[in-house]
């Protein structure tokens, strides 16, 4: 049973790599002036079964200014850039379908002007069999650009515990594999010898009644 219920894990396991859910994760939020840099915005659906259609928009509001700034729209399968200061910089590495749960744009080349905050609006319909339902989604995004990366020990720290943690579990996972091999193994080797064993006795038993009848 406990060989059972680590094949349905391991199973899962892979299952959710190949296949991965939705999951909602906050975007970077330091970038390093002259490299590139994702801004992230995921909004998930709750009901994956229900099929929608979603735009998306982001707007940026510069360091000590008031004002946002409408820098990019998608509307599968267009993307469009509508500020001149990001001309030719930002592209579309988002959900590339109608269906939109991942809105990220990437900056091919970060600037020091680019340090403010980002507002990410996804728009989305959900097409229900009475009725559609329109749902707007913001996040905001605070970004600070750079020099030179800086890279907290807690962060670190926590990739190299990750690492580790990840190369336990495999371990773990390969012995209670190997357990369950040897195992069932041992099972069926019991199996074929109680087999044999029960053969055996049988054909004595024959060949002890076959005497009998020969003797009479």
């Amino acid at each position: 049973m406990i060989c059972l219920l680590t094949l349905l894990v391991v199973f899962n396991l892979l299952v959710s790599q190949c296949h991965g859910g939705c999951a909602e994760v906050d975007s970077m939020t330091e970038a390093v002036v002259g490299e590139g840099f994702l801004l992230g915005c995921i909004s998930c659906k709750k009901r994956e079964e229900v099929p929608a259609r979603s735009t998306v928009d982001w707007h940026f509001k510069p360091l000590g200014e008031e004002e946002f700034r409408h820098i990019f729209h998608y509307d599968h399968p267009t993307a469009e850039i509508l500020h001149e200061d990001f001309s030719d910089r930002l592209e579309w590495h988002g959900t590339k379908d109608s269906d939109i749960q991942i809105g990220a744009i990437y900056n091919h080349n970060v600037t020091f002007n680019d340090t403010g905050t980002y507002r990410c609006s996804i728009q989305r319909t959900l097409f229900l069999p009475i009725y559609n339902q329109h749902v707007t989604v913001e996040k905001e995004v605070e970004l600070d650009v750079v020099a030179v990366a800086n890279r907290e020990m807690t962060v670190v720290i926590s990739e190299i515990m990750m690492y580790v943690l990840i190369v336990v579990l495999q371990l773990w996972l390969i012995a209670v594999l190997v357990y369950c091999y040897k195992k069932i193994s041992e099972e069926h080797e019991a199996r074929d010898a109680r087999k044999a064993l029960k053969t055996q006795r049988e054909l004595l038993e024959s060949k002890d009644i076959c005497d009998g009848v020969q003797l009479e």
